[in-house]
């Protein structure tokens, strides 16, 4: 990848929060030194992200201290008349950062607490028992992503899913490469069409450019995008089944009651958005005061259990399952929203307006930027659109939605749960491996554009 031409993009990509935009929050500094200096710093800080594997340095050390140097920058350029609009400003991208980060720690200690009760253990050992083919298993296991992402997250779904294919298939490398590249181009497709699927759609939902039920709306257009490319691979799968594999897992007590916890937590989360107006994260942290309450229950009876069996038992305490959480993830967006946010307050917010929606029109724009998310990460591309806020309708902003959540899919590295599977798959799932089903994908992603054109009559 070439420097100057990914600085020409993103010079125009991360624009100001909304609300310090409407609080005036642009310092003009796009043409001065401080200007340039922030950019600069913010590409090093993603070049760091993108090669995190081979210099060993947690994804969130260098965003982190990305923004901070950046916001510091504004500060001393800004210091004396414009200090409060900094601080303003700097205000205002915090509270964006703070709704998104509450919610994902509440959903991110409901998915740890499941996997700790064998939950997602137990339906990967139920589907090994059932004696299917390479194709049921195929179109089983996308299927499941596909249904499960939207409730659960994409990276999850997938890692997920992964375990079944590669307890399964793993002896069979075609079979696993193939069933491994499906699961990522259908969990990210599952999480385009619910606010819960992915962090774009939880940012679109929140800053009100779609409402929850209209999510659903992208279905249609997220299914075509699965069964494209799934329908094209189907062909290349082997015939024959996987040797059977032995072994039952029980969930643990507790684990049920979790699963209808995590449910009335996503309604009590709709219900206060919806009905009450307000943030998604009053509902989640709802949600866990009742997970809290259910917590206490189990480890009761745990310690009764493990009193009349004469062994010791650690306590069963919620803090600690939110310890577990992916604290590197959580810190990493509060890095790209500070990064974003403080390069927008020097003045990138009307650059990036003309050069992506003024020339082309929103429908080539928000298609070009699902094809760019394959290369820059969903999120700040989501969060750089949204600040932009071009004049665009509900059918508009839900494209948007779509080509962000469905775009990454085109490369390995485009999402979160592509690069997972390339860490868990032992070699089976690459980067090559995937780019030779691009195309096929590339048809997907052109098939649910213009589906969703035509179902909306953009």
């Amino acid at each position: 990848m070439r420097l100057f031409p990914l600085l020409a993009v993103l010079a125009g990509l991360f624009p100001v929060p909304a609300a310090a935009a409407e609080a005036g929050a642009n310092f003009h500094l796009t043409g001065h030194p401080v200007g340039w200096l922030a950019l600069a710093l913010f590409v090093l800080a993603y070049v760091a992200v993108m090669l995190e594997e081979h210099i060993r340095i947690a994804k969130s050390k260098p965003v982190m201290l990305a923004a901070a140097l950046i916001w510091g920058l504004i500060a001393w350029q800004t210091r004396g008349e414009n200090s409060t609009a900094a601080r303003g400003a700097f205000e205002a991208m915090f509270l964006e950062y703070a709704e998104i980060f509450f919610f994902l720690v509440v959903a991110m200690t409901y998915v740890t607490a499941l996997g700790e009760r064998n939950v997602f253990e137990a339906l990967r050992a139920q589907l090994t028992q059932r004696r299917l083919g390479y194709r049921a298993l195929f179109w089983i296991t996308g299927a499941l992503a596909f249904f499960l992402s939207p409730v659960l997250d994409n990276l999850t779904t997938a890692l997920v899913m992964s375990a079944v294919v590669l307890a399964v298939g793993g002896s069979q490398p075609r079979f696993a490469t193939l069933a491994l590249v499906n699961l990522v181009v259908a969990a990210n497709a599952g999480g385009a069409w619910s606010a819960f699927g992915d962090i774009t759609t939880l940012m679109v939902w929140q800053a009100h450019k779609a409402e929850f039920f209209e999510f659903f709306r992208l279905f249609p257009s997220a299914l075509v995008n699965w069964l494209v490319p799934a329908l094209v691979m189907h062909f290349a799968l082997p015939g024959g089944w996987p040797e059977h594999v032995p072994g039952q897992v029980r969930v643990k007590p507790g684990g049920i009651g979790i699963c209808l916890t995590f449910a009335l937590t996503i309604a009590l989360t709709v219900i206060g958005k919806q009905w009450l107006g307000m943030p998604a994260a009053y509902g989640m942290l709802t949600g866990l005061a009742l997970l809290n309450l259910l917590a206490s229950r189990i480890d009761r009876r745990q310690r009764g259990y493990a009193l009349a069996q004469g062994i010791e038992e650690e306590p069963y305490s919620i803090f600690r399952i939110i310890a577990n959480a992916e604290w590197d993830t959580l810190l990493f967006f509060y890095g790209v929203f500070g990064c974003v946010g403080g390069l927008a307050a020097l003045g990138y917010l009307e650059l990036a307006s003309h050069a992506f929606y003024g020339a082309s029109g929103a429908t080539l724009a928000n298609a070009g930027m699902g094809v760019l998310s394959a290369v820059v990460d969903n999120i700040p591309i989501m969060y750089a659109v949204l600040q932009m806020n071009p004049p665009m309708d509900g059918s508009q902003w839900l494209l948007i939605t779509l080509t962000a959540g469905v775009g990454g899919s085109l490369l390995s590295v485009g999402s979160a749960a592509g690069v997972a599977l390339m860490g868990a798959s032992g070699g089976r799932y690459t980067f090559m491996s995937h780019l030779r089903w691009s195309w096929a994908i590339a048809l997907g992603y052109a098939a649910s554009i213009a589906l969703h054109l035509a179902l909306n009559g953009v």
